[in-house]
C-alpha cells in the first residue's frame, strides 16, 4: 500500500494520478475533507489531520510506501506513527533551500525534518523542488478583476518548477529500485522571472496583463502581515534579495529520474489559464504555499 499524504493539492493529486495510470498497486489518499475528495477509481480515501497525529493511524494502517510533505503537521510525531505502523520507506518532499539558503529558519525547520527522517531507521528518498509554478495562483485573484500584479524582484529569474514534475519523480522513487538513500535537487528547465510569468499569463488569456515591480519595503509590508516578519525577509531574499548561483541553477534531475524533459512555465499555464479568467470563483494556490512575488523558503508545499 502507498499512502499520499497532502492527496488532493497540487503534487498529491498528480501523484495519485500517475500511480494509478502506471498500474502500482494498492493506493491510499490522504485528506483533511474526505467528501471533497476526487480520487482516481479505485483509490481508497482516508480522512485525517497532521494537527493530530492519532487520526493518522488509521491511514497508515497497511502501508509500506509513504509520501510526505514537511512541516504540515509535528514531523517528529508524523515519522515515529510512521516508523510504528511498519512503513519502509518515505519519500519527503523538503526544499532546496536547504542546499541554496541554509541559514534561514525556513531552510532550517526542512533540514530538521530530512535529519528525523534519516535517523528514523526507515529507507527515505529525500525531494528538494524551487519555487512551484503553482504558486503563480497568488496573482489569479488581480488578474480576474484586471488589477496590475504588484511584484517584488520582477525580473530576477528562477528555475520555478512544475509540481507534476515533483510527482513525476516522487512516483518513480515510491515504485522503481534505486532511489532509496538518494536526495534529489529538482527545478524547471529554465529560469523564468515574474515579469515573464505575468506575460506568459497575459500571453494564454490574449490580454494585456499589468505587471508593476515594487520595492522590497512595500512587499515586506504586505507579505508580513499573513506571513510573519521574519518569513517575509526569508520569501524575499530567495526571491531576489539574496539569490547564488546555486539557487538559480538549472538541473536537469527531472529528466535523468523520469526519463522525460521537465515541463515549462508556459505549460502549467496552459494547463491552469481557466483559474485566471473571468468569475472562475476563489483560486488560491495551497495554503502552505507562498505567492511568486515572495517565492517559498520551504520550496513550497503539496497542499
Amino acid at each position: 500500500m502507498i499512502l499520499v499524504t497532502g492527496a488532493t493539492g497540487n503534487i498529491g493529486s498528480a501523484l495519485l494520478g500517475e500511480l494509478h495510470a502506471c498500474g502500482a498497486g494498492p493506493l491510499r489518499g490522504l485528506t483533511r475533507d474526505a467528501a471533497r475528495a476526487s480520487f482516481p477509481e479505485g483509490v481508497e480515501v482516508s480522512e485525517a489531520d497532521f494537527g493530530d497525529v492519532a487520526s493518522l493511524e488509521p491511514a497508515l494502517d497497511g502501508v509500506r510506501s509513504l509520501f510526505l510533505v514537511s512541516r504540515m503537521g509535528p514531523d517528529a510525531d508524523v515519522l515515529d506513527a510512521a516508523r510504528q505502523a511498519d512503513v519502509e520507506h518515505v519519500v519527503l518532499v523538503s526544499s532546496i533551500t536547504v542546499r541554496t539558503h541554509p541559514h534561514l529558519g525556513p531552510a532550517r525547520e526542512n533540514l530538521a525534518v530530512e535529519r528525523l527522517l534519516k535517523d528514523s531507521g526507515m529507507a527515505w528518498t529525500i525531494l528538494r523542488p524551487t519555487q512551484f509554478a503553482s504558486n503563480a495562483l497568488w496573482w489569479a485573484a488581480s488578474i480576474r478583476r484586471h488589477q496590475t500584479v504588484r511584484v517584488p524582484y520582477a525580473d530576477t529569474g528562477l528555475p520555478t518548477i512544475h509540481p507534476a514534475d515533483i510527482a513525476a519523480v516522487a512516483r518513480v522513487a515510491l515504485t522503481e529500485p534505486g532511489h532509496q538513500g538518494r536526495t534529489y535537487a529538482l527545478t524547471g528547465p529554465r529560469r523564468v522571472t515574474a515579469r515573464q510569468q505575468v506575460g506568459a499569463i497575459a500571453a494564454a488569456l490574449g490580454r494585456d496583463v499589468p505587471c508593476v515591480e515594487i520595492g522590497r519595503d512595500e512587499a515586506h509590508r504586505h507579505m508580513s502581515a499573513f506571513l510573519g516578519a521574519e518569513a517575509a525577509d526569508a520569501v524575499l531574499d530567495v526571491t531576489g534579495g539574496d539569490v547564488n548561483d546555486e539557487l538559480l541553477r538549472v538541473r536537469d534531475t527531472v529528466s535523468q529520474v523520469t526519463g522525460s524533459p521537465a515541463r515549462s512555465f508556459q505549460q502549467w499555464v496552459a494547463e491552469h489559464v481557466t483559474h485566471f479568467r473571468g468569475s472562475f470563483g476563489h483560486a488560491m494556490a495551497s495554503s502552505t504555499e507562498l505567492p511568486p512575488t515572495t517565492g517559498t523558503p520551504s520550496g513550497g508545499a503539496a497542499g
